[in-house]
């Protein structure tokens, strides 16, 4: 048998769907994977496709929910406040005329 899509399902279409391919599925990052409902599968191993005997374990991973941590990298632009110009140019003084010497 063939591990079916489960990317883009919600928790229950993903478990129903693993269900009638006789496929078990496997949540490290949700203890309660059970009961829930609306997360969506965002990634899935082994890939779909893939051939695998009856009842094997199909590991699915989900999109973090609100108040999780998921998405909360906030705005990093403006960094204020704002770096000096310069960089090297503000270590280094400017060269000296390279041909000087010999003329």
């Amino acid at each position: 048998m063939r591990v079916p899509r489960l990317v883009g399902l919600m928790a229950m279409d993903a478990r129903e769907a693993a269900a009638k391919q006789g496929v078990m599925l496997a949540a490290p990052d949700r203890p309660d994977f059970h009961r829930t409902v609306l997360d969506y599968v965002v990634r899935q191993y082994p890939l779909p496709g893939v051939e695998v005997p009856r009842g094997a374990v199909v590991t699915v991973w989900f999109d973090l929910s609100e108040g999780e941590g998921g998405g909360g990298a906030g705005v990093r632009e403006p960094r204020l406040p704002i770096p000096p110009p310069g960089g090297v140019r503000r270590e280094l003084s400017e060269p000296a005329d390279a041909f000087e010497v010999l003329r």
